[in-house]
């Protein structure tokens, strides 16, 4: 059944410009509906970021956001924000992340840069190749695009690994920006260095156009394995393993949708990745998503391209991590119906998203407040056409953020989304 928001558009855009200073809300706060600027559905409770700050990211009671040429830090949750640094070209940062120190890890199309001092000052940060030797971006023959080399679409990329935090993540590439080659970046202390944990080949469709044919291609000349972009990259602590998917679709040059399972030697500083399986993209394994729940893994498709069967083999996925390769051991949880990506599993919440543009709903979330047991999908139809990605846990105030793109990757609003505690929380 498609569920609607109830909160109009009218009414969105007469009380959002009037409470933008106080939308995070105390934890304390019983109902947050009864104030304005505030949306809600039978599970959950909604509120668009303020207009004049981008808030990027999130972790506990902090929060990143980028506006008006700085990136500023927050410590109430979005309330006030007393640190903030002048970036040069703030408009291009694509992606941040809060460390469990309180380091702060930013970037732009191209560069990354640390924080360790509450944004007082920042350094760039040049990623290691695997050979150790200095990775930078390539010159573009389009200045204009320089390519997108840190930005993602999943939005967790820290993980406790036998005790210690570890970063890692992989870009999302290759849409808008220019072509870019693609990896999985990992950091072992906090940011201060950030290597390259794989490469993927040189995919003859995202090369640069123009390029002098003695320039190298992009990716790596040794690995025959392409890809489009990265979906998702998490990590499965019962088996000490990472997990990444990626996109897209059969060029001519060979699939790009693939399923890989890495485990690290922290002595050695190595890495072993093997290939699962490598699809086209009507398969649920063209997918996004992935969550580790208690040794079992979740995970929700946005197949398309050309059918093979009467339906797209899409959908929400569940099985145990060694029966990823048996389609017969995999439950379907739900089918929503259209191509979805992105999905964060918490405190039994599932919360993901409709990709826009593949979908009848204008900004579809689909949710379940028990694991998977009962599901619904709302439509905030006020928002217009959006895509919600880069989704990330809550923050101490309860609150789910998740990014709100034009079609399914130009940056519009964020979203915020809190359960209600009848619903699952």
């Amino acid at each position: 059944m498609k569920n609607t928001s109830t909160f109009t558009r009218r009414q969105w855009l007469g009380t959002t410009a009037a409470t933008a200073g106080g939308l995070l809300l105390p934890g304390s706060m019983k109902s947050p509906a009864a104030l304005t600027g505030i949306g809600e559905t039978e599970h959950f409770w909604y509120r668009l970021g303020p207009e004049d700050l981008y808030i990027d990211s999130q972790r506990d009671n902090k929060a990143i956001a980028f506006g008006k040429g700085k990136v500023h830090l927050s410590e109430d949750n979005g309330r006030t924000w007393p640190h903030s640094v002048d970036v040069a070209g703030a408009e291009h940062l694509l992606w941040s992340c809060l460390l469990k120190n309180g380091n702060i890890l930013f970037a732009t199309r191209t560069e990354l840069f640390l924080s360790t001092d509450n944004l007082k000052s920042f350094r760039p940060v040049i990623v290691k190749a695997r050979d150790g030797s200095d990775y930078l971006p390539h010159k573009p023959v389009n200045p204009a695009e320089p390519g997108w080399y840190f930005h993602t679409v999943d939005g967790e990329h820290t993980f406790d690994v036998n005790g210690s935090e570890m970063l890692i993540w992989g870009n999302y590439c290759n849409v808008v920006g220019g072509p870019t080659p693609l990896n999985i970046y990992y950091s072992t202390d906090q940011g201060e260095t950030v290597k390259i944990a794989y490469s993927f080949g040189q995919n003859p469709e995202f090369q640069q156009k123009g390029a002098d044919p003695a320039a190298p291609l992009l990716g790596d000349p040794k690995n025959p394995l392409i890809a489009r972009h990265l979906h998702c990259v998490t990590y499965n602590p019962a088996e000490n393993a990472f997990y990444a998917c990626t996109g897209d679709i059969d060029r001519g040059h060979g699939n790009e949708c693939h399923w890989l399972r890495g485990t690290y030697d922290a002595k050695a500083d190595a890495w072993d990745w093997k290939v699962l399986i490598s699809v086209n993209s009507n398969s649920r394994y063209k997918c996004g998503g992935l969550n580790f729940i208690d040794g079992r893994l979740y995970w929700i498709s946005d197949a398309n391209g050309p059918k093979f069967t009467p339906l797209h083999d899409r959908g929400i996925f569940s099985c145990a991590p060694a029966d990823i390769t048996n389609k017969e051991a995999h439950t379907l949880l739900f089918n929503p119906g259209f191509e979805s990506g992105n999905m964060i599993v918490q405190d039994g919440v599932m919360l993901a998203t409709h990709c826009a543009p593949a979908s009848t709903y204008a900004c579809g979330v689909i949710y379940s407040p028990d694991m998977g047991k009962t599901w619904a999908q709302y439509d905030l139809k006020e928002f217009g056409p959006r895509s919600g990605c880069r989704v990330h846990r809550k923050n101490s105030d309860g609150w789910f953020r998740m990014d709100l793109r034009k079609g399914w990757i130009d940056r519009a609003e964020v979203l915020f989304i809190k359960p209600k505690p009848s619903a699952g929380h």
